[in-house]
Parts: structure tokens; sequence; C-alpha cells
């Protein structure tokens, strides 16, 4: 009698033992980043605030560790037919990055508008970019179809079990650190887009650290998951809505990641693209860190008060650092906000 075939585990909902299972995965590809602090930024919030530096992973930003937990899994068959994915600019490289690392070749879709930085450090990992149009054309429909021309493996930028599993292992380091440091924290907060890096933390830190309060940060016009968990289902962002956040710009939360956001987030924050910009300046200042506009809100968060850190233990995300330098001249020019 014939099998069925293997159920793709890539559909369904993650767990922490899959987190645990990625984070053998990446052991040795993945750099392990610091997690710093200021004294003096300290000084400045009434708080303790400690930033994982994410813009120093591999290809700028966290997106290499889900990248490469799914891309690694894939069998023989899978990794000479190659992958498929889309994104605005830190899974696209990812995805090149690991590709490249595993000779799997990759075929990154990506708007016309995405930052110059990201776009030639995908082609410079060796992939294939294909671009859209993000105001007329669905960057999902043509992955789609390249995917289904060339017999190759569809990688979504969140939605994936073995993606959000990859960026849980931020949360397992993040709370091993802490611990390390004496720091027992009340809340963590990271950038949320599609919601696959603060999904996979909350599948970490709801084991390792349960006391703790999760959030998600998004930009003010892209606040879908701070609403969606307000009303209990997902919702949709307003068309036209614009931010310089380029990595967060998305439509409206994941399914797979708003199935677990919604059970273990305590809330969602929202900040301007302004509030972002001085986060980006305080960084720099502070930590020495080039961080992006979408890598910063979580970090824009504390600093704007969206969520209040004095007296409180806080660790924020800065989830990476693929700017463009004119963006991040503009930034570093502003006033320090906390003077």
């Amino acid at each position: 009698m014939p099998t069925s075939p293997a159920p793709d585990q890539s559909l369904a909902p993650p767990t922490f033992a899959d987190v645990q299972s990625a984070v053998a995965q990446i052991a040795g590809h993945a750099v392990r980043t610091p997690l710093l602090e200021s004294p003096l930024l300290n000084e400045r919030l009434g708080g303790r605030l400690l930033i994982k530096a994410e813009c120093l992973q591999r290809a700028g930003a966290f997106k290499f560790r889900g990248a490469y937990n799914r891309v690694s899994r894939l069998n023989a068959d899978e990794r000479q037919a190659g992958v498929v994915a889309f994104s605005s600019g830190n899974h696209a490289q990812g995805i090149a990055l690991a590709a490249h690392m595993l000779g799997v070749p990759a075929t990154i879709v990506m708007p016309t508008d995405a930052p110059e930085i990201k776009l030639a450090n995908t082609r410079a990992y060796g992939a294939d970019v294909v671009m859209y149009d993000r105001v007329t054309e669905n960057r999902a429909d043509i992955a789609r179809a390249l995917a289904a021309d060339k017999g190759a493996i569809l990688v979504p930028s969140y939605d994936d079990a073995f993606i959000i599993a990859g960026q849980g292992t931020v949360g397992m380091e993040l709370a091993a650190q802490a611990k390390n440091m004496d720091a027992k924290l009340d809340a963590v907060i990271a950038p949320c887009g599609g919601g696959g890096l603060i999904s996979g933390c909350a599948l970490a830190l709801t084991h390792e650290t349960p006391d703790t309060e999760i959030y998600a940060a998004e930009p003010k016009g892209f606040d879908d998951t701070a609403r969606s968990l307000v009303a209990g289902t997902r919702l949709a962002n307003e068309a036209g809505v614009q931010s310089f956040c380029d990595a967060l710009v998305l439509p409206m939360p994941g399914e797979l990641t708003f199935s677990i956001n919604q059970q273990l987030l305590a809330g969602g924050l929202s900040v301007s693209d302004d509030d972002t910009a001085r986060a980006m300046k305080v960084a720099f200042q502070y930590l020495k860190l080039v961080v992006e506009p979408g890598g910063a809100v979580a970090l824009a968060a504390v600093l704007s008060r969206a969520y209040d850190c004095r007296g409180k233990t806080v660790a924020v995300v800065c989830s990476g650092g693929n700017v463009d330098g004119d963006i991040f001249a503009e930034a570093i020019k502003l006033d320090d906000p906390l003077r």
C-alpha cells in the first residue's frame, strides 16, 4: 500500500523544543551576539536597559538565524532544486548567505524601493534578484510562480516553523546572557513586522524567564500586531501608510506567528519614525552601534516612554543594521534626545 507523504513540518506552529533544536542547528554558523549595557544610558533612563545587538549578526540582522535553520533542513533533492524567497532586504540577505554557505541556488523577490545596501549584499551572496513594485504587484504571488516554475522550495520570511524557531534562538541567548549578568528581566521588547522574531523569542522567553513580559514594537501606521492583539483576530494595516522602517512594512500579522503571539505577548507598542530616528542616534552615541530604522523600534519604545522602564530591568532587541548611509547620517545628526 502506498504511504502518504510526510506532513510539512514548516506549516505547523513551532514549539519550545523546536527552538532548542534550532539552537543546535545554527551553532557554529550564527554569531552569538552580545547583550550590551551603558551605565550612562541607564542613569538617564532611570532603569536598567540591556540591548541585544543583532545588528552584529551575520548578514547584518537576526534573519540569518531563521534562514540557516530553514535552508540547512532541506534534503538533497530540495537543495539541488533551490529556494525562492521574498523580502525587503534582511530575510533576502539571510537566505542568500545561508544558501551560499550550503551550496543551494537562491532566487529572491525584492521591492524596487529596497535600500541599496540590502540589494547589493543580496546579490553579493550570489542570489538572483527579481524586482517588483510593492504598490502595484504582489510579492508572494510572484515568488509562488517562480518557485513552481523552478520546482524550488518557497521560504517565507516569517510564517514558517523553522524560520520562527531559528529567530527564537535570539530569545534563548538573551535569557542566558541576562542571567549571567544577574539581571532579572521585567520585560523584553523586540521589533515586529510579520512577527517571526517576537513569536520565536516569546516561545523561548516564556519557558526560560516565565515572569518576563514580552512586547512587540512597531512603527505607527504599521501597528497591526498591537491592534490585532486587542481585537483578538488578525487585522490589516491601512493602504497608503508609509514608514522609513522598511523591514517592518508588511500588510498584516502572519498566521502562524499571530497564533503564538496571541497567547504569549503582553501587548504591542508603537513608535513614530521621529522616535525611531532618535533611537538610532542613541544606539550610535551610547553603544557605538549602527542600527537600521526597523531594527531600532524596540529601543525607541523605551526611549519614547511607550514602555516606561523607570525602576525596571528591560531588554530590547536591535534587530538589524543594514541601513543606507544617507539615512543613517541624517539620524546621527539629531540632538541627543536624553539631554
